[in-house]
């Protein structure tokens, strides 16, 4: 729980501020399309710290980098709210995403390195649900607070968060780290890094006309050429600091593989979503917040039955089955209308939100089913930037697909009708996993959801 209250505070922060943007614009006498860059640079320094985080764990043990970890995402959140300048405020967001890019992968090997492998998916369920609660509970927070309070407030409430934190990272949670001499990997560091960051920064400003044309397709194309050139390093270095040679394990490889064309489709309902409510329907900032919510809910529900579905029926029956529902609810989103009673609403999200938190929760697990200990560090690592990658793209796809829909239907501005082949398309994107999620045996990773 203070692992995954830790993941429920980034994922919170990282969407509260999104309310506030206008308000802060103001604040800063700047346009308010110039204040998408203090959302950016949160997300390019999670991609560019992420793969350092399993190396550093190793090196200066998981608890001591954990807790500094909190303090330093903490010590942003307040610079954060002190600043007076746009450039202030995102050179204090980098520091909060050095901060974030620390605390979850490494949040997340304290578990697998403590926890018997026979109780992994009832802890990765425990640590899914703060995940998805905190980006639907974000922007309506943040309404709240900029409409009664301050903006400033709304990286304030980290603080509270942050000190309780520390202190239960000190008193209740035991060390681990692995021996090792290791030489840091900076070539691999720099390839990295320049990947990850170009990448994002690249699918975050396409088709945003914040930027020239060509800027965003530099980026991308920068980003590529570095990951070609870290592929070329890493096949030649003895301890690369993304190891790839862990796709050699088929259960990790189905989790990434499987669960990147997963998060693709779903990455893209959290934009969608709320565009919809508020452009197509009508509803307020409110009310669309409202209705999302219905999305966690369904993620709590799924928290006390993931255990039991996935010992009953295995991984691969449960990706397979549940992902083909999984799709056809995403897919489903596009059928709703403003008519539609709000029951049938919420039941649709409802639903949506339980299988795909339960989705989520199998990928956790299965991603570490061969991985031994010595190697759990590389594999966070990995795991971790894929996953910032690949959802970061959903966001990107789900953009695209949208734009693209009122390019060929001539619409100046979303109809819902666009809307719903968005979402159609997504839930084919998402679909795409299952014949993925095939490829490995009946009985992959048994022992990590022992039948009783």
């Amino acid at each position: 729980m203070i692992v995954a209250s830790a993941l429920f505070m980034q994922n919170m922060d990282s969407t509260v501020i999104a309310t506030a943007l206008p308000t802060m614009a103001r604040a800063f006498h700047e346009e308010p399309v110039r204040m998408n860059v203090a959302l950016t640079s949160y997300l390019l320094s999670l991609a560019v710290f992420i793969p350092a985080s399993g190396w550093i764990a190793d090196r200066f043990g998981a608890k001591n980098v954990f807790r500094i970890a909190i303090a330093v995402f903490t010590l942003g959140s307040v610079l954060c709210g002190a600043a007076a300048t746009l450039p202030e405020l995102v050179v204090f967001r980098i520091l909060q995403g050095m901060g974030g890019a620390m605390m979850v992968p490494v949040g997340r090997l304290l578990l697998l390195k403590n926890v018997p492998r026979s109780e992994m998916v009832a802890v990765m369920a425990w640590l899914t649900t703060p995940a998805l609660i905190g980006p639907v509970v974000g922007p309506p927070l943040g309404g709240f607070i900029t409409t009664y309070f301050s903006w400033r407030w709304v990286f304030d409430i980290n603080v509270p968060i942050g000190i309780v934190g520390i202190l239960l990272v000190t008193f209740l949670i035991e060390d681990v780290r692995e021996d090792t001499d290791t030489p840091f990997d900076w070539t691999g560091f720099v390839l990295s890094g320049v990947a990850m960051g170009a990448l994002m920064f690249g699918m975050e400003t396409v088709g945003r006309s914040v930027l020239a044309a060509f800027v965003p397709a530099a980026a991308i194309g920068l980003g590529l050429l570095a990951c070609a050139g870290y592929w070329l390093h890493a096949r030649r270095h003895a301890a690369p600091l993304l190891d790839f040679s862990l796709m050699r394990f088929r259960t990790f490889q189905v989790a990434v593989n499987s669960g990147s064309a997963f998060r693709i489709g779903v990455g893209a309902m959290p934009f969608l979503m709320p565009m919809m409510l508020q452009l197509a329907f009508g509803a307020s900032a409110v009310q669309s917040g409202l209705i999302t919510f219905a999305t966690s809910a369904g993620a709590l529900v799924m928290k006390p039955v993931a255990t039991r579905v996935i010992r009953e029926f295995g991984f691969r029956r449960t990706l397979v089955v549940n992902g083909v529902f999984s799709a056809i609810l995403l897919g489903l989103c596009g059928a709703l209308r403003p008519s539609w009673p709000l029951a049938a609403i919420y039941a649709v999200l409802l639903a949506g939100g339980f299988l795909r938190s339960l989705q989520f929760t199998a990928y956790n697990v299965l991603a570490y089913g061969e991985v031994s200990r010595a190697r759990m560090s590389a594999a966070t690592s990995l795991y971790s930037t894929l996953q910032q990658v690949f959802l970061t793209l959903g966001v990107t796809v789900g953009a695209a697909l949208l734009t693209l829909s009122m390019h060929f239907s001539g619409h100046a501005a979303p109809e819902i009708s666009d809307f719903s082949a968005s979402f159609i398309t997504v839930g084919l994107i998402s679909a795409t996993a299952v014949p993925l999620a095939m490829l490995m045996p009946a009985n992959a990773a048994a022992d990590l959801a022992p039948r009783r």
